[in-house]
């Protein structure tokens, strides 16, 4: 078996990241959605202002999944971790790399004092659903999504 570490990313693994991300968003049936370059992928994690953090999973030196997260306020919980991607290659399922992720993720949220992580879900996303399990993790069926895009 491949031996697996995970890392804080930096800036050149920003290639490799935004290639598993279009990979989930074939799996989540949303190829064209992507439309994120990868310029401005590097300015906002690795810019003068960085808007996200990330750790990376590594198998012998290849980049097998990574989760990205954000700081998000909440009026009524103050400082939380939004986890707005965990993704782990097909090929490399099942060999704990994202709970290995996960386990890193809880790590950072309790040393910087969040209150807590919080995440969505596609609710016909099984294996998802069951990973998250794992982690006792609660799902809220009373909120909807909402959004506004803008064409830049």
């Amino acid at each position: 078996m491949p031996t697996a570490i995970v890392r804080r990313a930096i800036k050149d693994d920003c290639p490799r990241m935004l290639e598993l991300v279009r990979e989930l968003a074939l799996y989540e049936r949303a190829p064209d959605e992507v439309t994120v370059t990868l310029d401005h992928f590097i300015e906002s994690g690795f810019g003068a202002n960085p808007v996200w953090w990330a750790f990376v999973a590594e198998e012998d030196g290849m980049i097998q999944g990574f989760a990205l997260y954000y700081i998000r306020y909440s009026t009524w919980k103050g400082q939380r971790m939004y986890l707005e991607d965990i993704i782990v290659t097909e090929e490399a399922r099942g060999r704990k790399l994202g709970k290995m992720l996960m386990d890193a993720l809880v790590a950072e949220a309790k040393e910087r004092k969040f209150s807590g992580i919080v995440w969505q879900v596609l609710e016909w996303n099984e294996p998802a659903l069951n990973f998250y399990r794992k982690f006792n993790a609660s799902f809220d069926p009373e909120w909807v999504n909402a959004a506004l895009n803008f064409d830049n």
